[in-house]
């Protein structure tokens, strides 16, 4: 399934205006499966690990957390292409709308939810979750976790 991510996700951050985010009450179970999602670096491109541990960041007017191959990055500007690419690696895992249940439609809506982003098949859904955002971002790291098994197994194939 592809998702088309249009040209609405592609703009300039420079890093020295972003916050550096301390580890949260989400544990680092969720920050490794948000990792693993993400794949790569916004700056470089290359994949996160790569040199050392990343480091979590919040960019932007929407307050997207995100991740960086490491803290030279941080003084460096976010590569259209690479944060393109990385919106639809989170699309792709997430796969599933988390209200109706249904695939992710090729121009899915999203929203920057508690600084991570979410898709949904219509803007309706983006209401629904506000009410009860927790509840639905447990569905997401659930769906990342299917999608994460899934793709371990086919490349065992």
């Amino acid at each position: 399934m592809v998702v088309s991510l249009n040209r609405f996700f592609v703009f300039s951050v420079f890093l020295g205006l972003v916050s550096v985010v301390q580890a949260n009450e989400a544990g680092p179970a969720q920050e490794q499966l948000h990792m693993k999602v993400q794949r790569i670096c916004p700056v470089s491109g290359l994949e996160l690990g790569a040199h050392g541990p990343p480091v979590k960041v919040v960019v932007g007017e929407h307050q997207q957390e995100v991740y960086l191959c490491c803290k030279a990055c941080m003084e460096r500007q976010i590569d259209p292409a690479h944060w393109a690419t990385i919106h639809q690696n989170i699309a792709t895992a997430q796969r599933i709308c988390p209200v109706m249940k249904h695939p992710l439609p090729e121009k899915a809506s999203w929203q920057i939810i508690k600084g991570r982003v979410v898709f949904v098949c219509c803007p309706p859904c983006l209401e629904k979750i506000a009410k009860n955002p927790d509840s639905h971002l447990k569905q997401i790291d659930d769906l990342y976790s299917e999608s994460l098994v899934a793709a371990a197994g086919s490349d065992e194939e």
